[in-house]
């Protein structure tokens, strides 16, 4: 009887998850890339850019679908990020914040979607 397990949170090296690691994650959550990617209206499998570049719209569409922040998949790039925003001016942090909070909208359960748009 296989046991459900939750997407690793650290990998063992401490490092960003194997790209392997995401694409499991994503099919337990019921999602491929190819479906994540047309679902917010990008060409199927573009956001498989974000699995091996920086892309941090198409990081934080994988990681909602996820369950998880970004910050825990790809802990290198978004370190990084965090110490650039560290040094914007709160003007500038408060805009960024908004603009990310109207790019990023949680995907709905596949489940509750249908491929073919009928309801």
């Amino acid at each position: 009887m296989a046991t459900h397990q939750a997407p690793p949170q650290v990998p063992p090296h401490g490092g960003d998850w194997h790209p392997a690691d995401i694409v499991a994650a994503l099919r337990k959550a019921g999602w491929s890339l190819r479906r994540l990617s047309a679902h917010h209206g990008y060409m199927p499998g573009q956001l498989s850019a974000a699995i091996n570049r920086p892309w941090p719209k198409g990081e934080r569409l994988i990681a909602a679908a996820i369950g998880v922040a970004p910050e825990t998949i790809w802990p290198s790039r978004w370190a990084v990020r965090a110490e650039r925003e560290a040094s914007l001016s709160p003007r500038a942090r408060a805009h960024r914040a908004r603009r990310q909070a109207l790019a990023v909208n949680s995907p709905p359960s596949p489940s509750s979607t249908s491929l073919d748009g009928a309801a």
